[in-house]
């Protein structure tokens, strides 16, 4: 099982993580191309992206960066597996006056909003988030619909959906969609571990989501915050993919920010290879994910 090549994805800047909490995230699409070609350098074979306003550091959903970004990574690295985000579009803030009111912070826009990038741009992959959750004090909605019209618009454009878990639930409803055919089975598969809410960052819980997967699936798992180096290593040792990167941790080690995400996916790295593992080349991920050679 372990001679396996490892898929390394870096996720670069995420939704959630404040440009206050650290001066090193990366906003401008030159900025987050910048440390996705970096962090390819260092052992990523596919990046996950999001993307911000570059005056205010806020996320946003604007097609326009998100071509950007893309352009300029593609200009220098055309093997690198790109993986936008269709995440942002589903967190719902209710009035606490009338609860079926939305309140501000709420961001639901329609599901096929959500993938209009998608559509245009259509990169390698993308996520497709299959969690209705409570997170933090809001709630993030993705029902069995509007998962369904964003799976057949990421099919319409020959995108591979990367399967977001973050509780058993999601798994589930992702097996009946390949049942009935809107998702192509075994699938690409990623557990989030350590959301609050969601599944816990253990390896009991790991071991648990990785047994309810299809056969033959490919699957990565990460963990979010302190959790990020302990499930590198238990995902390799179950068998699974890895994912690091400023999206979801910004400390190298305690109280120690990360600079770069070259530094998460080096750190990444060497503790794949001190465990007797190795690293997947952008072009062996491709193979390995059934997607077109670059």
């Amino acid at each position: 099982m372990h001679d396996r090549a490892t898929l390394i994805t870096c996720a670069v800047t995420g939704n959630i993580t404040q440009p206050d909490q650290t001066p090193y995230l990366p906003i401008t699409p030159e900025q987050i191309a910048n440390e996705c070609l970096s962090a390819a350098e260092a052992g990523a074979a596919a990046v996950h992206i999001h993307v911000r306003d570059p005056k205010t550091g806020r996320p946003s959903m604007d097609v326009e960066l998100y071509r950007d970004v893309v352009d300029r990574i593609r200009q220098r690295n055309k093997a690198l597996i790109i993986n936008l985000t269709t995440g942002p579009g589903g967190r719902f803030v209710p009035s606490h006056d009338d609860p079926k009111m939305y309140a501000a912070g709420t961001t639901l826009v329609s599901p096929e909003q959500r993938v209009s990038h998608i559509a245009l741009i259509k990169p390698d992959v993308c996520s497709l988030d299959l969690n209705t959750m409570n997170s933090g004090p809001d709630v993030v909605i993705n029902t069995p619909r509007n998962v369904r019209l964003m799976a057949k618009v990421m099919r319409d454009s020959g995108v591979k959906p990367e399967l977001e878990i973050f509780d058993s639930g999601d798994l589930h409803l992702a097996r009946d969609l390949i049942a009935d055919g809107t998702l192509d089975g075994p699938g690409m598969w990623t557990f989030v571990l350590g959301v609050k809410y969601g599944f816990a960052p253990t390896p009991e819980t790991l071991l648990y989501a990785r047994n309810l997967l299809p056969a033959d699936a490919i699957w990565s798992a990460f963990g979010i915050g302190r959790a990020e180096f302990p499930m590198v290593a238990q995902s390799w040792l179950y068998g699974g993919h890895v994912r690091v990167g400023m999206e979801d941790n910004i400390y190298l080690e305690k109280g120690v920010l990360v600079k770069s995400n070259a530094e998460l996916v080096a750190k990444a790295a060497d503790i794949i290879r001190q465990m007797g593992g190795r690293i997947a080349s952008s072009h062996d991920a491709r193979e390995m994910l059934n997607l077109q050679k670059a």
